[in-house]
C-alpha cells in the first residue's frame, strides 16, 4: 500500500511526513506492507483533510480550485492510473471517500461540498462501466474526516466527536474491499459504529402540458402539489429508470392530449375518468384464438430459450428424429399468449386503458399432460380478476388451452397497467397464484447459463414481435441503451435448469411454474438460477451474474413424483400387508431396466453390485446385479461370482433411501447403510438408475 499525505493543514498550507508515516507503521506492526509518500503528484491523501471554508460571497478562485484539485482531479487522477491494472488482474476495488457536505450541502463549504459531489457522480459512472470483474465501486460518505471541521462542530457536542474515529469507519471499508461483498455503486453515509446506506427518491411527480399547446408557468403552479407529492414515490436507479418515464410521456401526451399524472405511477385522474371498471370487466371472455403448430416450432422455442447440441441431452427437444423427442414444457406459454397480444383485452367493456403503459407483471403456467409436439391447439380467455395497487392497476387474465375437447395448460397472465390505479378497487385476490419466498438457507443447486448477444433475436420468433426486443430506437424510447430479453425468454431459461437438475429432463416430470418478473436482461448476460428443493417444490431465483440483479423472484416449479416411485409406493401397501419385502419392488424395476438396457448399462458400468437386505434384524434377501458380464442380469439369492461393491441395509431403510427421504450418505455415516468393497464404485449407481440417482 501506498501511504500519501502532503501534511498540509486543512487550508492547504505546511507540509509534514507525521501523519503518512504514522499510518505506515501501523499498517507494518500487523504485518502489512507499506510505504509513505509525501508528494503532491500522487494526489492520493490517505486523510483528504484540505478545505478552505469561506462564505460563497468571499471564496476565490483560489480557494474553488485548489479544493477541486485535491478531491476531484485527485480522485480522479488517481483511479484513472488504477484503473488498466485492475483491468488486467480482472479484479478491484474503487472506494471515495465523501461527505455529508456534499450530499446535503454546508454552510462556508460551497468548494468543498461540489468536490465531494463531483465524486459521487465519478464513482456512479464508474459502477455502471464494470470492465473490472469483479469491481465494486462504492461511496463513503463519512460525518468526520481526521480533523474536525465546522460542520462536524456543528451537528455535534464535542463528546460525541471523541467517538468519531476512523476505527469505526475501517471495517466497513474492509468489507467493501473484501472479494465477497457484492457491493456496486453504493453510497454510504457512517459514524461512531453507525451505517446507513442512502438512496434516492423521486415523486410520482405529474405531466403539465397538453398537445399541441404551450406549456406555461401557471400549469406548474396548479400542479405543484403533485409534483411534490411522495406518496408511493419512486426510486430510480439508473438513468434509464429515469428516463424511462420522461419518454414515455411523449406517447401519453400524443395518445390522450390531455393532462394527466406522469407514466411511473400516473395518477389515477385520467384513468379513473377514461374508465376502469372491475364490476364490468371480471368474467368478460375474450374472442378464442387458435394456435398450429409441427415440430419446427418447438425447435425453434427450445432454441430460444437457450437450448444447444453441445449438451448431448438437448437433443430430445431439438430432434425431431429423436427416439424421445419433446416439446419443452414452458411453450405452453406461446400458444395461450395470442389471447393478450393480439388485441384481444382492448375489446373488454371496463377496461379502457393505455397499452403503452402495459408491463408483464408475473406468469404462471400449469399442464395437464405432456405438450404434443404438433397439432391445434385453442386457447379461450377469461378476465379473472382487476386489482388496484394505487399506483397501478393489475388485470388477471386465465388462459385455458385444450387440444381438441382434452385441457392440455393453463396460464395466468398477471399484467400490471402503468398509472391504471386509483379506481377504489380491491388490492388483493384469492384467484391469483401466488409467488413464494424462496427458503432461508443457501440453495442446493445454482447452474449458470450466458445468453447469446441474438438471443431475444431468436426468441421473438417463437412469436413475441415487441420491437423492444429488437430495434434500438424503439428501445431507447423505452429508457433502454440497448434492446432487451423477454421477461418469458427469462422464464424459459430457468424452468430447463429445473427440469435438468431435478427432473432429468423429463417433461412428464413438469406440473407448474409461477414466476415474478423483476428487472431485465440484456442479450449476452448470464443467468444464474438458484434452486432449493423442498419435497416436490423447487423454489427458483434467477438473477444476472454479472450485476447480481435479481430478474426472477417469488418464483417455483412444482414436479410431480417419478411414476417409477408412485408405482413403487402404491405396490408396496400390498407387500406390506402380505409381510414381504418392499425392496422386492425396487429390484424388480432394475431387472425390467436390465432387460431392456443391459448390454449399454455394461458397457457405462462394468461392476457387480449385491444387496443383503434384512428385516427385524435378520437377513431376509440377497440380491445381486451382474453388470459386468455378458448383457447383464439380476440375481436372487446367493451369487456364484464375486461383487464389486456389496451393500447391508435394512428393508425399511432401503425405502427411506430410494423415496429420497433418507440421505444415502447420512445413512452410511449413521450406520444404517454399510458398504464393503469398492466403495467410488457405487456412484455408478445412478447409471443404473438414471434419475433415481438416490438409491
Amino acid at each position: 500500500q501506498i501511504m500519501n499525505d502532503l501534511g498540509a493543514d486543512t487550508k492547504g498550507g505546511g507540509k509534514s511526513s507525521a501523519a503518512a508515516d504514522k499510518v505506515v507503521e501501523e499498517i507494518r506492526a500487523k504485518g502489512g506492507k507499506a510505504v509513505a509518500n509525501y508528494g503532491e503528484k500522487l494526489s492520493c491523501f490517505s486523510f483528504p483533510r484540505i478545505l478552505r471554508d469561506r462564505s460563497f460571497a468571499r471564496t476565490s478562485d483560489l480557494d474553488w480550485d485548489l479544493i477541486q484539485r485535491v478531491h476531484l482531479r485527485g480522485s480522479f487522477l488517481v483511479t484513472r492510473a488504477a484503473w488498466n491494472h485492475m483491468k488486467n488482474q480482472k479484479f478491484g476495488r474503487i472506494i471515495m471517500t465523501a461527505s455529508a457536505a456534499g450530499i446535503y450541502g454546508n454552510f462556508g463549504q460551497a468548494n468543498y461540498s461540489a468536490a465531494k459531489l463531483g465524486m459521487l457522480g465519478l464513482s456512479n459512472t464508474l459502477a455502471i462501466r464494470r470492465t473490472v470483474t469483479p469491481h465494486r465501486d462504492c461511496h463513503i460518505c463519512n460525518k468526520k474526516m481526521l480533523d474536525c471541521t465546522v460542520f462536524v462542530y456543528i451537528l455535534f457536542s464535542l463528546d460525541l466527536v471523541a467517538s468519531l474515529k476512523p476505527e469505526y469507519v475501517a471495517p466497513l471499508v474492509l468489507w467493501l474491499c473484501h472479494d465477497q461483498c457484492q457491493e456496486n455503486g453504493g453510497l454510504f453515509e457512517v459514524g461512531a459504529g453507525w451505517i446507513g446506506k442512502l438512496r434516492w427518491e423521486r415523486s410520482q411527480g405529474d405531466i403539465v402540458r397538453q398537445k399541441n399547446q404551450p406549456m406555461n408557468p401557471e400549469a406548474v403552479r396548479d400542479q405543484w402539489e403533485k409534483i411534490c407529492d411522495f406518496t408511493d414515490a419512486t426510486k430510480p436507479t439508473n438513468i434509464q429508470e429515469s428516463l424511462q418515464s420522461i419518454v414515455s410521456v411523449l406517447s401519453r401526451v400524443e395518445s390522450e392530449g390531455e393532462v394527466g399524472a406522469n407514466p411511473t405511477a400516473a395518477a389515477a385522474s385520467a384513468t379513473s375518468t377514461s374508465g376502469i371498471n372491475p364490476a364490468e370487466a371480471v368474467g368478460q371472455k375474450l374472442p378464442p384464438s387458435t394456435f398450429s403448430f409441427n415440430h419446427t416450432q418447438c425447435i425453434l422455442y427450445a432454441l430460444g430459450v437457450g437450448m444447444s447440441t453441445k449438451d448431448p441431452d438437448h437433443l430430445r427437444f431439438l430432434y425431431e428424429g429423436h427416439p424421445d423427442f419433446s416439446c419443452l414444457p414452458t411453450f405452453g406459454v406461446i400458444p395461450s399468449q395470442a389471447a393478450m397480444m393480439d388485441g384481444g383485452l382492448s375489446s373488454v367493456p371496463g377496461l379502457n386503458i393505455d397499452f403503452t403503459q402495459v408491463l408483464h407483471g408475473e406468469q404462471y403456467l400449469e399442464l395437464y399432460k405432456p405438450l404434443p409436439t404438433s397439432g391445434q391447439l385453442t386457447s379461450e380467455a377469461t378476465i379473472a380478476d382487476v386489482l388496484d395497487k394505487g399506483s397501478g392497476a393489475v388485470i388477471l387474465l386465465d388462459v385455458n388451452t385444450y387440444s381438441g375437447n382434452e385441457l392440455v395448460c393453463y396460464n395466468q397472465f398477471s399484467v400490471f397497467v402503468v398509472g391504471a390505479g386509483g379506481f377504489g378497487g380491491k388490492r388483493t385476490s384469492e384467484k391469483a397464484k401466488a409467488p413464494l419466498p424462496p427458503p432461508q438457507r443457501a440453495p442446493d443447486a445454482v447452474v449458470i447459463d450466458s445468453t447469446t448477444r441474438d438471443q431475444a433475436a431468436l426468441y421473438r420468433l417463437s412469436g413475441d414481435w415487441n420491437p423492444l426486443h429488437i430495434d434500438p430506437s424503439f428501445a431507447a424510447m423505452g429508457g433502454f441503451k440497448a434492446p432487451i430479453l423477454h421477461g418469458l425468454c427469462s422464464f424459459g431459461f430457468a424452468a430447463r435448469h429445473v427440469l435438468k437438475q431435478f427432473a432429468d429432463n423429463d417433461p412428464s416430470r413438469f406440473k407448474a411454474i409461477k414466476v415474478r418478473f423483476v428487472k431485465p436482461v440484456m442479450p449476452g448476460q448470464s443467468l444464474q438460477t438458484e434452486m432449493w428443493k423442498e419435497g416436490n417444490r423447487i423454489h427458483i431465483q434467477c438473477k444476472v451474474k454479472e450485476t447480481d440483479a435479481v430478474v426472477l423472484s417469488g418464483a417455483y416449479v412444482d414436479l410431480h413424483t417419478s411414476t417409477y416411485l408412485v408405482r413403487i409406493s402404491v405396490m408396496s401397501t400390498f407387500v406390506q400387508g402380505g409381510g414381504g419385502l418392499q425392496s422386492e419392488l425396487v429390484f424388480a424395476e432394475i431387472g425390467r431396466r436390465i432387460k431392456d438396457l443391459g448390454s449399454e448399462l455394461v458397457k457405462k458400468v462394468n461392476a457387480v453390485f449385491s444387496w443383503e437386505i434384512t428385516k427385524d434384524g435378520k437377513n431376509s434377501a440377497q440380491w445381486t446385479i451382474d453388470l459386468k458380464n455378458g448383457s447383464g442380469s439380476l440375481h436372487k439369492g446367493p451369487y456364484n461370482g464375486k461383487a464389486d461393491v456389496t451393500f447391508a441395509v435394512s428393508d425399511e431403510d432401503f425405502m427411506e433411501v430410494v423415496q429420497g427421504k433418507l440421505n444415502p450418505q447420512k445413512a452410511f455415516f449413521s450406520g444404517k447403510l454399510k458398504v464393503r468393497g469398492n466403495i467410488m464404485l457405487s456412484q455408478k449407481l445412478e447409471v443404473i438408475l438414471k434419475d433415481y440417482a438416490k438409491l
